[in-house]
């Protein structure tokens, strides 16, 4: 299914665009709305933007795919080969974003204000989509790769369950490295968190509140639980710390229980977020927890049950390998002191290394701003991603370490 035209953005065409700063670039999709309509109802999902960054991306002689993983959702795949075999280098992002509900700025104006452009998608990452771009349009200006592939890789439903990306993956798409533009300052970011759901149904026995001999407390009894989440930490806190990630965490997300201040409750129920190290497991945080409520349960029996719910692994790549040293090296000839850290969020770079696919994160803007009412992205930063990129998509084509 072809997705439906794109309004025309603020700066006009992707024609009239083909040329663009990287400002300009970035403007024209920010002001192209790309709301997940799992995130908010009347979202325009990603169809408006892929066919905008598909005429684009025509006029530079790439050879674009446009799909549907699933109804009203789309994919875009954009290639550029050379004759010569080589590496094949991703470039990945998402085009969806979050909703719009209570920002403090217009979110589709894409207004440049104290050297940032301001809307919604601006830092994630639509930023980080325009730097690629241009990144790409350099590279097919001198006649594209000399050896191997540039793909442009550019999914849906990031923001909620990753069904473009993981579409792409089952489908049997392959590479050999990716960069998914991520906003992370121009950090280069190989590790990530991951985190498991821990959902817990305690049960008690309902009673009048004047009753407390035939009742028993679910609320009360949860309680215990949430105040053994410090013993949790402990346990976290006796292992060496990661060097980019630090340790791992876990919090309450949310909690339901009771039906009237006189009834005692019968029921409670709270999901808790792990957050994970990449050498630990989803299984060993539930196992971990599995501990934590047995201790509980022997100073008085608990009647719970504990099930694993929505989970995503962490992951990385070695700081020595191969695509940081490249980055490093690009960072470093333009003038940029290269920094390491680790993202501590999940990202779509773990489904590319779990596919054997090795990924880091690496863009322009702040996590920090993201999905704020206030979202923003440093153009200075926009402009050295693109110089980066330029020279790291340069360097790997001719690379003999493969």
């Amino acid at each position: 299914m072809t997705p439906p035209d794109s309004p025309a953005p603020i700066a006009g065409s992707p024609l009239q665009n083909s040329e663009s700063t990287v400002t300009e670039l970035t403007r024209a999709l920010v002001s192209i709305p790309s709301v997940n309509p799992d995130l908010e109802v009347d979202g325009d999902a990603e169809g408006p933007l892929a066919r905008w960054i598909e005429v684009w991306l025509n006029a530079w002689d790439f050879d674009v795919s446009v799909t549907e993983p699933v109804a009203g959702r789309f994919n875009l795949v954009a290639r550029m080969a050379a004759t010569e075999p080589g590496p094949r280098v991703v470039l990945n992002g998402h085009m969806d974003t979050v909703g719009v509900s209570g920002m403090e700025v217009d979110p589709f104006a894409a207004e440049v204000r104290d050297d940032r452009i301001f809307g919604r998608g601006s830092a994630d990452m639509k930023g980080g989509l325009a730097a690629a771009m241009v990144a790409a349009r350099e590279l097919a200006r001198v006649g594209g790769p000399q050896s191997g592939e540039l793909i442009l890789a550019f999914t849906a439903d990031e923001e909620y369950a990753s069904v473009g990306l993981k579409a792409l993956l089952d489908g049997g798409f392959t590479a050999d490295e990716a960069i998914v533009l991520e906003p992370t300052g121009l950090e280069i970011q190989p590790a990530n968190k991951g985190f498991t759901w821990l959902e817990l149904e305690v049960k008690g026995r309902a009673a009048h509140g004047s009753r407390p001999e035939l009742g028993r407390d679910a609320i009360r009894d949860a309680g215990r639980i949430l105040a053994a989440l410090d013993r949790y930490e402990l346990r976290l806190a006796e292992r060496d710390p990661h060097p980019l990630l630090g340790r791992g965490s876990i919090h309450a997300g949310t909690i339901r229980g009771g039906t009237a201040p006189p009834v005692y409750p019968d029921r409670c129920d709270l999901v808790l977020e792990a957050r994970i190290l990449p050498d630990e497991s989803p299984e060993l945080a539930f196992r971990r927890f599995e501990g934590i409520l047995a201790e509980i349960g022997r100073d008085r029996p608990l009647d719970v049950e504990l099930r694993q719910g929505l989970t995503r692994p962490g992951a990385e790549i070695p700081s020595d390998h191969p695509l940081v040293q490249g980055l490093e090296s690009a960072l470093r000839a333009e003038g940029i002191t290269p920094r390491l850290s680790g993202m501590t969020a999940w990202v779509e770079s773990a489904w590319f290394n779990e596919a054997g696919i090795p990924a880091l994160c690496f863009g322009p803007g702040s996590l920090d701003l993201a999905h704020t009412a206030v979202e923003s992205v440093p153009i200075a930063e926009l402009e050295s991603a693109v110089r980066v990129l330029t020279r790291y998509l340069q360097t790997a084509f001719a690379r003999e370490d493969r």
